[in-house]
C-alpha cells in the first residue's frame, strides 16, 4: 500500500511538471493528497469488482493494472499510452475500470448499470461509483440511489469529499455536508480518507453489505487535494496556502502511514528508502520514454471507435463525409 501511494504521488508530480512544460495539453486533474482513498479501496476489492470514477483518475489507472509508462504516455498523447494517446488525462480504461468521466456526476448512473450487470450475470461483483462533493448535489445521483435500492443492486456510492467543488467549499455549496447520510433509505458510512487502513476496512464492510443481498451503500471518504481543481486552477484564490500546508504537515496520507509501519516495526527506514528510489527511477524512466515516443498517425484516428462496428464507415465532420472504420485491436476493458 505504501508503494502504491508513493507511486501515485510521484506520477502526479510528474504529470504536473509535464503540464507546466506544455507536453501535457488540455485538462489535467491531480490526485495528490487523495492517494489513501484509491489505494484503500483497491486493497479491499476482489478480482470481480469494478470501479468507475470522475476525471481525477491517473492513480486509479495505475492501480487497476496499467504500468506508469501507459499512464504518462496517455497523458502526453503518445502511442504507448493505454488508449494509444487518444484518451488523454480524462479517458483511461482497463479491465474492470470503466474510466474517468468528464461530465460531472454522469459516471454514477453508469456505475449502477455496471453493478446491475454484475447482479444480472451472477458474477458476485460489486461496482464502486466514485464522485466528488461538487457532484453530490446532482439530481441523477438521487435518481439512481432510488433504482439501486429498489432492486438491491450491489453498488457502493463513494463520495470523495475533498472539501471543494472546483473553487467552492462544500460548506458554501451544500446545505448538508453529511454526504454519507444523503442516501436516505440507503445506509452510509463516513471514513477518514487520509487513513488508508480505515478506507480499506470501510470498503471491506461495504462490499460485504452489498454481496449479502442488502443492496447499495453510501461511503464518504473525507480527504483533501493539494493542487487546484485542475492544472489551470492555482488553488489559492479560495483557500490559503497555510491551509494546504497544515494538511500536508498534519494529515498527509503517505507520511502518516509511513510513521505507522515504521513504529510498528513492519518495515525499516532503509527498505522504504530503497523502495522510494526504485519508484523514482520507474517514473522518471516512464517520463523520458513518453517524451521520446511518437503520436499515432492520422490513419489510426478512425480505428476502434466501436468494438463491434455495424457499418464499415463512420461519420466525418460533416454528414456527407465518411471515414473508413478500422479495427486495430480489442479494447483492454472488453471482457
Amino acid at each position: 500500500m505504501y508503494k502504491q501511494m508513493h507511486t501515485i504521488r510521484r506520477l502526479e508530480t510528474a504529470a504536473g511538471n509535464l503540464y507546466k512544460e506544455k507536453i501535457v495539453r488540455g485538462f489535467c486533474h491531480l490526485y495528490s493528497g487523495q492517494e489513501a482513498c484509491a489505494v484503500g479501496m483497491k486493497a479491499a476489492m476482489r478480482p470481480q469488482d469494478s470501479i468507475i470514477s470522475a476525471y481525477r483518475v491517473h492513480g486509479w489507472t495505475y492501480l487497476m493494472g496499467v504500468e506508469p509508462l501507459g499512464v504518462v504516455a496517455e497523458l502526453t498523447g503518445r502511442q504507448s499510452g493505454c488508449a494509444r494517446g487518444k484518451g488523454g488525462s480524462m479517458h483511461m480504461y482497463c479491465k474492470n475500470f470503466y474510466g474517468g468521466n468528464g461530465i460531472v456526476g454522469a459516471q454514477v448512473p453508469l456505475g449502477v448499470g455496471i453493478a446491475f450487470a454484475a447482479k444480472y450475470s451472477g458474477s458476485d461483483g460489486v461496482c464502486l461509483a466514485l464522485y466528488g462533493d461538487g457532484a453530490a448535489n446532482q439530481g441523477q445521483i438521487f435518481e439512481v440511489y432510488n433504482m439501486a435500492k429498489l432492486w438491491d443492486i450491489p453498488c457502493i456510492f463513494v463520495c470523495e469529499n475533498n472539501g471543494y467543488g472546483m473553487g467552492t467549499s462544500s460548506e458554501r455549496g451544500s446545505a448538508s455536508t453529511l454526504y454519507y447520510t444523503r442516501g436516505d433509505y440507503i445506509p452510509g458510512i463516513w471514513v477518514d480518507g487520509m487513513d488508508v487502513l480505515a478506507v480499506r476496512e470501510a470498503t471491506q464492510f461495504s462490499i460485504n453489505h452489498c454481496i449479502s443481498g442488502k443492496g447499495p451503500m453510501v461511503l464518504e471518504t473525507m480527504t483533501y487535494r493539494y493542487s487546484g481543481h485542475s492544472m489551470s486552477d492555482p488553488g489559492t484564490s479560495y483557500r490559503t496556502r497555510e491551509e494546504v500546508q497544515e494538511v500536508r504537515q498534519t494529515r498527509d496520507p503517505i507520511t502518516s502511514f509511513k510513521e505507522k509501519i515504521l513504529t510498528t516495526g513492519l518495515v525499516t527506514a532503509d527498505e522504504l528508502k530503497k523502495m522510494e528510489n526504485e519508484i523514482r527511477v520507474v517514473v522518471d524512466e516512464a517520463v523520458k520514454k513518453a517524451k521520446m515516443d511518437s503520436e499515432i498517425g492520422l490513419d489510426e484516428l478512425t480505428c476502434d471507435v466501436y468494438s463491434a462496428p455495424l457499418e464499415p464507415t463512420i461519420r466525418g465532420i460533416t454528414p456527407w463525409t465518411t471515414l473508413q472504420h478500422k479495427s486495430l485491436g480489442q479494447a483492454v476493458n472488453l471482457h
